[in-house]
């Protein structure tokens, strides 16, 4: 019950800014700028904090949100320290160097007392993000935790002094009392509270890296509003760069950053991942039109578009025929045209994904080769022949998908095993890329019932891996898994009951987590046959962050689903399902589904297909498109988005 005091407010007089102070803000978010040249400036007395009692308190937390600066840090910073007048000595202290942070203190229970430093490794903040540290402290026991990730436990023989007398004491704001160590990053909070880890009331947050429990009132989001015609109360600076011409990426680097597009008058900004509109006539999907038919080698089962840097837009079409394999066609003046055909043995999809420099294009054979050999192949491209050339072969078992992905700097690659002759129950594999070798090596191995999907995500710090179980053997009313990536593997963290789970898909509306699971039809061979195996509903899961699982949404009537699709046109929301069978006929509409809040997805747009087996959505300077492929017929489309 104790409350929080906040350091860094303490510092910032009622007025305005302290000398040596100044406000930046970087990636949307305020911090301060310290200066090197007045570091007794950035200084108070403890006793302001420390209304009551002299002494600091023995169990306790201190929660920093900081931004440090990119590169390897060639000495050390302090964030803060607590130092008596007239001695050198710190009584507590944060600092951290290349990798590392260290909590400071010193234990005054022996005669002249000495310096404890608790060191804290692998805690790497040189990255130009803001991150937000929570170091709780008791006895022995230390315990950091950056961005609610796992906490990192140190235990040390020296505990933390139960009487820590503060008396003559002052709090420093990122240096040691001297210029040698001045922090040289932002910083957004401080704070100290007594009596109690902070972890849970941190946590609970959406954007982890910025949570607050206390922040000064020059830096919160919104700035207090003028007087009539007066200037901000607490001018700040910020880093804005607007840019031009055609649209720029938006990754971290660019996060905070406008882009203003001449074309369609708009002013974008860069949320780190996505463009979001500032200023714009924002358009609305009107309807859908037919573009392009694209006559395909045989029946296809997945597509996959993808765009390679300085070479254009491609996609691969999985089809099932071997001779001629699977086609690859590149977009050229606004269709897509052939490029490259590649042997495949019924092909069911493809999956782009890049290593550092190298781009690749991994395919799930669904059957052996000519010579009874079974296995998938992992492609590169090859940029002296402007091709994807074989790069490594993997041992698979009607494999049906991959997913790619990173966790915490490392490359891995999932492909999911549907049978293994009759048998439904077998292993999946999880590939970790081995950068010696450049060769992808088994890392971990997965038990999955006729799978057919995985969908890898991320929430906060945390990494989940989804699959689809399809059938057991003489079931599709089975479990689907969701897996989470606890020390160094995954995890079981939710099953949900799913009916011939074909396809997983994860958005996000706002701060809204949402996962769709396309059900495409409902067998058992113990239980009486239903009136129809194929008209079954498909589930939408929404998180729920206190209770930490998926909770179903809604529920939406499909007809044997294989995919998802979720996709924007301006500020509005879509999910595009594939209906591919209704118990009659291949010929039945896909439906695009609107986002309506409260009311859930509605269906607005009813769209003609014949097996539709995969959708995806892409757009290109020539506007906003969706490619659905046919499982059923070697003809597959590309629909125009029509917006007004």
């Amino acid at each position: 019950d104790l409350r929080p005091l906040d350091i860094l407010s303490e510092a910032v007089p009622a007025a305005g800014l302290a000398r040596g102070m100044r406000v930046f803000q970087v990636q949307g978010v305020r911090g301060f700028q310290l200066s090197a040249s007045r570091p007794r400036a950035l200084a108070f007395p403890a006793s302001r904090l420390f209304i009551h009692c002299d002494r600091f308190p023995e169990e306790f937390s201190i929660i920093v949100t900081l931004r440090a600066l990119r590169g390897p840090a060639k000495r050390n910073e302090y964030i803060f320290t607590l130092m008596v007048e007239e001695s050198p000595s710190v009584l507590v202290g944060l600092r951290y160097g290349p990798d590392k942070l260290h909590f400071l203190f010193w234990s005054q229970e022996r005669a002249g007392g000495w310096q404890t430093r608790v060191t804290f490794p692998n805690v790497s903040l040189s990255d130009n993000q803001w991150h937000t540290l929570v170091l709780a402290v008791s006895g022995q026991s230390f315990s950091l935790t950056v961005d609610c990730s796992v906490p990192k436990d140190v235990v040390v023989e020296t505990p933390f002094p139960a009487s820590l007398s503060v008396r003559r004491a002052s709090f420093y704001l990122g240096n040691r009392r001297r210029r040698k160590g001045v922090f040289t990053g932002l910083l957004r909070q401080l704070v100290l509270l007594p009596g109690a880890d902070a972890t849970p009331r941190i946590c609970h947050a959406v954007n982890f890296k910025v949570a607050t429990l206390s922040v000064p009132s020059v830096l919160q989001d919104v700035p207090a509003k003028p007087v009539s015609n007066e200037v901000l109360k607490y001018p700040y600076e910020t880093d804005m760069k607007v840019t031009l011409g055609a649209r720029p990426r938006c990754s971290k680097q660019e996060k905070a950053q406008f882009w203003f597009n001449a074309s369609r008058r708009g002013l974008y900004l860069c949320n780190g991942s996505a463009w979001l509109s500032m200023l714009e006539v924002q358009h609305r999907l009107d309807y859908v039109e037919e573009h392009q038919n694209l006559v395909t080698n045989s029946e296809t089962m997945g597509v996959e578009v993808f765009s390679i840097p300085k070479v254009g837009l491609f996609a691969a079409m999985a089809n099932r025929v071997t001779p001629p394999g699977s086609a690859i066609y590149r977009w050229t003046d606004g269709k897509f045209v052939h490029y490259q055909n590649i042997p495949t043995y019924q092909a069911q999809s493809w999956k782009y994904f890049t290593i550092g420099k190298k781009i690749f294009l991994a395919v799930a054979n669904f059957e052996q080769n000519e010579r009874g050999q079974e296995f998938s192949v992992i492609y590169k491209w090859s940029r002296r022949k402007a091709k994807f050339v074989a790069y490594q072969r993997l041992t698979t078992h009607s494999a049906r998908d991959w997913e790619a992905f990173v966790i915490e700097g490392e490359a891995f690659l999932a492909v999911v095993n549907h049978r293994e002759g009759n048998n439904h129950n077998i292993d999946s594999v999880i590939y970790r890329w081995n950068p010696r070798t450049g060769l992808f090596e088994t890392n971990q191995t997965i038990p999955t019932s006729g799978a057919y999907d995985w969908e890898f995500f991320t929430i906060g710090p945390y990494s989940f891996l989804a699959v689809a179980n399809t059938f057991n053997g003489t079931s599709t009313k089975i479990y689907s898994h969701i897996y989470i990536w606890l020390s160094g593997s995954f995890q079981l963290f939710q099953s949900i009951l799913t009916f011939g789970a074909a396809d997983w898909e994860v958005f996000h509306i706002g701060d809204r987590v949402f996962l769709a699971v396309a059900n495409s039809h409902s067998y058992d061979s113990g239980m009486p046959a239903p009136s129809n195996f194929y008209a079954i509903n498909s589930s939408i899961y929404e998180l729920n962050i206190t209770a930490q699982m998926f909770v179903k949404f809604q529920d939406l009537l499909t007809y044997s689903a294989l995919d998802w699709e979720f996709f924007s046109v301006g500020d509005d929301s879509f999910l595009v399902v594939a209906n591919s069978f209704d118990g009659f006929t291949f010929s039945v509409n896909s439906i695009i589904y609107r986002w309506q809040g409260y009311e859930g997805f509605v269906a607005a747009h009813h769209l003609p297909t014949v097996g539709c087996r995969d959708w995806e959505a892409f757009h290109t300077a020539e506007g906003s498109f969706l490619f659905y492929s046919s499982a059923k017929e070697p003809l597959s489309k590309v629909l125009k988005l029509k917006t007004t």
